[in-house]
C-alpha cells in the first residue's frame, strides 16, 4: 500500500517543485533552440554570444562590450569567451574594435552578418514560442511572467549586489 508521502519522495518536497519546474523549463526550451540553431553552424555559447551583445544596446547605450563585460554577464571565464569571440570573429559575425576611451582595450560589436543571425533567431524563436506556449491561455502566460517576474525581483533582493 501506498504512503502519502511516496509521491512527494518520488518528485522531491513540495516547496522545491517550482524551483525545479523553472529551471527544467528553461533547459529544455534551450535545448530545444539548441536543436533548431546547430544547422545553422550556432552553438548555444555562440548564439549566447550573439543575445548578450544584442542587449547591451538596449541598456547602456553604447557600441559593442568589452570582452571582460561579456564574460561577467555570462558568467565565465575571460579565455572561454575570447575562443567564442574568435569563432565569432572568424564567421564574421562580429568584430573587435578598439574601445575609444581605451585604446588597449577592444569592444566587441555584431557585424551586419551577425545582425542577420540575430534575425533569424529571433525568427526561431518566435516560432517555437507559439509551439511552447500553444494550449496556454494568454492570461495564465500573463499570470506565469508576473509570478517569475516578482520571483527574479525577490532573488535580487536577496542577493549581495557583489554577487550579480
Amino acid at each position: 500500500m501506498k504512503d502519502d508521502n511516496d509521491s512527494e519522495h518520488m518528485t522531491g518536497p513540495k516547496e522545491f517543485r517550482i524551483g525545479f519546474l523553472v529551471h527544467d523549463v528553461s533547459r529544455v526550451r534551450r535545448t530545444l533552440f539548441d536543436s533548431e540553431m546547430k544547422p545553422r553552424g550556432m552553438t548555444r555559447s555562440r548564439w549566447w554570444v550573439l543575445a548578450q551583445l544584442s542587449r547591451s544596446l538596449s541598456y547602456k547605450g553604447v557600441d559593442g562590450m568589452l570582452q571582460t563585460e561579456l564574460a561577467e554577464i555570462m558568467d565565465v571565464g575571460k579565455v572561454t569567451v575570447g575562443g567564442l569571440i574568435d569563432h565569432l570573429e572568424a564567421s564574421g559575425l562580429v568584430e573587435r574594435r578598439p574601445d575609444p576611451k581605451d585604446r588597449r582595450a577592444k569592444r566587441v560589436i555584431i557585424t551586419e552578418k551577425g545582425h542577420e543571425v540575430l534575425a533569424e533567431m529571433a525568427k526561431v524563436g518566435r516560432r517555437l514560442n507559439l509551439q511552447v506556449l500553444d494550449g496556454i491561455a494568454p492570461e495564465d502566460i500573463k499570470t506565469a511572467e508576473e509570478v517569475l517576474s516578482r520571483m527574479r525581483a525577490n532573488i535580487l533582493g536577496i542577493l549581495d549586489p557583489a554577487d550579480l
